[in-house]
């Protein structure tokens, strides 16, 4: 049995109760320095090495006092190796075993480099994970990975190309100068270069020094000096199973790649390929989204005699640029003008949709010469024709420049605020009827006068109302806007030219709306709702723009008109103008004459156009027929439809009005 102990690999040792040895074995005398002496009889904590492991003989005492077993590693004195000591019971007290563990603990901490290796690549990735979870758009892909990715990894260059047909475009770039990127922004994907190849072969390539750059590509002399970079990292950026591009990551000195890194590298092109084409989806998406929007909205607001206009469209921070709010001007006859603004309910593509719709349905109705509470009811029917789903805020006025009056009526939308030339500031207070979908006829309209000179400015909630902000403080935040700095803005007097006065005011409107949309909207905070904002300067038509005369009601009325129209067009100096214009009073006099009832009134306007009216005490619509070869009449207003620029019928509180518009001869070229 000896014999069999002796011959054991492993250090053997017996031991009484007082820890005195009854028996070693070959092996453990050689471990414990007694390779020639018999150790037996000897305290075990007597020998080398366990005589300087105090706390090995507190822990073996103490596990004997419990009958555990116990086991305790150390590094042994002499050969350096690892041996692990085991303290176990035996028949007839206890033994000891040393176990040489070294060759254990090399491949256990092999085990935990890799699992520790596989830990921080995880890590890594995950942080990447999150640097580019929040992106968006291409570009902010490319500012998370100069910001949070190529710092960690060493990097500090980067360039990113997707294909376009047969090139690869440069779509972003990072720590490269101007000179670089002029030649990387249209990469043939056939040429004998490192971003192409890796298109071509869907391989990464790993360069770690500038010379073995210069050869491998001995066409690229220059890229090494020319860049500043001396090592680098191109990887294809797949997409399941398709290349949409390549990537490039640069180092400003020369390094390996280990195994671990260039795994990490290829994880990190993967990632980045799924992120790129998730946010040039996106891009794309956005660039339709605002191409709606800009054909949906007025491209230029018109240019009228009896108003300046600018306006605003912001939309929400995080969508696509697109939402439901909307403004527009609409010139009426008369030199009269609408403006109207309104909102559907929530922002998206669905609802830029139906705001096109609506805008369209107002356009149409607003033709139709209608008081701006009949036209909120057509436009109610239109929406609750839509579904339940869609609920719309409006606000339409009519602004007429002879009068001065403006006519509005709203329905669910916020009150316009009227800033005075005096500096003062009120909200014009229409019944606030429900919005559009969930309100019932009639609208209730408001009729205000306003000096010459008036702002008139409409918003949409989006502008004075926010998730800090209560609707009633935005407005009073409005208020003092208009009332403070900006009505510095708006203090210059009209020109005496009615037809350059919106070119004159525009200027000062477009900086007011900029001081507006800043104070009210600041820059750095994101808007949770789209914002629409139209503001408009108001210019009475002067006396010396308009003639009125009242007509008989007999058959003189024809002649009369004639002689007015023609005097009072060689006082304006449109003389040329007078043989059509007597023609087309001379006609919608005698209609009236003929088929309706007094009292008869004509009247001339000079604005952008000569607008030439006649009012009649009927409601009787004219209509354009068709006449017989055999009729002698009928064929009137064919004559003013051939004669007049455009022409139609407006119904007052009692009869109608039928107008004509004809241009107003061009000025002469001037040497």
């Amino acid at each position: 049995m000896n014999a069999v102990l002796h011959g054991l690999s492993d250090g053997f040792l017996t031991l009484d109760e007082d820890w005195r040895i009854t028996f070693a074995n070959r092996e453990a005398r050689r471990l414990c320095g007694s390779a020639g002496d018999d150790p037996t009889g000897r305290k075990v904590w007597e020998l080398p090495p366990f005589d300087r492991e105090p706390e090995l003989e507190a822990d073996c005492r103490r596990a004997a006092a419990e009958g555990e077993p116990f086991d305790h590693d150390l590094r042994w004195p002499g050969d350096g190796e690892w041996r692990r000591v085991r303290l176990a019971y035996a028949p007839d007290g206890m033994a000891m075993y040393i176990t040489d563990i070294t060759e254990r603990r090399r491949r256990r901490a092999v085990r935990l480099a890799v699992e520790a290796a596989e830990a921080e690549r995880t890590a890594r990735l995950e942080e990447m994970i999150r640097a580019l979870a929040d992106t968006v758009t291409v570009q902010d892909v490319v500012d998370a990975l100069g910001e949070r990715v190529l710092p960690p990894l060493g990097a500090d260059g980067l360039i990113i190309g997707f294909a376009a047909g047969d090139r690869l475009r440069l779509v972003g770039s990072i720590g490269y100068p101007p000179e670089f990127r002029r030649r990387a922004a249209n990469w043939p994907l056939t040429a004998d270069a490192p971003l192409a190849e890796v298109f071509r072969t869907n391989t990464p390539i790993f360069v770690e020094t500038a010379e073995e750059f210069r050869s491998r590509y001995r066409d690229l002399q220059e890229l090494p000096g020319m860049t500043g970079r001396a090592a680098w990292a191109y990887l294809p950026l797949l997409v399941s199973g398709r290349v949409i591009g390549s990537c490039l990551l640069g180092w400003s000195y020369p390094r390996r790649f280990s195994a671990a890194e260039r795994n990490l590298l290829v994880a990190l092109s993967g990632l980045l390929a799924q992120t790129l084409e998730r946010a040039r989806l996106y891009d794309v998406e956005h660039n339709r989204a605002q191409q709606l929007q800009r054909g949906l909205l007025p491209r230029t607001l018109p240019s009228l005699p009896a108003v300046a206009t600018a306006a605003r469209y912001l939309p929400a921070g995080q969508d696509m640029e697109v939402g439901g709010d909307w403004y527009d001007v609409i010139p009426l006859s008369a030199e009269r003008v609408a403006l109207v603004i309104g909102d559907v309910m929530g922002h998206g593509v669905s609802e830029a949709a139906t705001m096109g719709r609506l805008r369209t349905a107002v356009h149409t109705l607003a033709d139709l010469e209608l008081p701006p509470d009949e036209l909120l009811t057509h436009l109610n029917d239109l929406v609750n024709d839509l579904g339940e789903d869609f609920y719309v805020s409006c606000l339409y006025a009519v602004y007429d420049p002879v009068t001065r009056e403006c006519v509005l009526a709203r329905a669910g939308h916020p009150p316009p605020a009227i800033a005075y030339p005096d500096g003062t500031v009120r909200f014009a207070e229409p019944t606030a009827n429900p919005p559009l979908g969930a309100a019932g006829p009639p609208f209730d309209p408001l009729r205000i006068r306003l000096p010459e000179g008036s702002l008139l400015v409409f918003y949409t909630d989006g502008l004075v109302e926010s998730a800090t902000r209560e609707i009633d403080d935005g407005m009073a935040e409005l208020a003092f806007v208009l009332a403070g700095p900006a009505a510095r803005l708006v203090t210059t007097p009209w020109p005496e030219d009615g037809q350059s006065a919106a070119e004159h005011g525009k200027p000062v409107l477009e900086r007011l709306c900029d001081v507006v949309t800043s104070a009210l909207l600041p820059a750095p905070l994101p808007t949770a709702d789209d914002t629409a904002l139209l503001i408009a300067r108001t210019r009475a038509l002067s006396t010396d723009e308009v003639a009125t005369w009242a007509l008989p009601d007999d058959p003189t009325a024809a002649g009369l008109a004639r002689d007015y129209a023609g005097a009072q067009l060689g006082a304006w100096g449109l003389d040329e103008l007078a043989p059509t214009t007597e023609l087309l009073v001379s006609e919608l006099v005698g209609n009236v004459i003929r088929h309706a009832k007094g009292p008869v009134y004509l009247r001339l306007l000079r604005g952008r156009v000569l607008t030439c009216e006649v009012a009649d005490g009927s409601l009787t619509t004219p209509r354009i027929r068709r006449p017989t070869e055999t009729d002698e009449g009928g064929r009137g207003l064919q004559l003013v439809a051939a004669l007049a620029h455009r022409w139609g019928t407006r119904y007052k509180a009692a009869g109608k009005c039928i107008w004509t518009e004809q241009l107003l001869p061009s000025p002469p070229l001037t040497r």
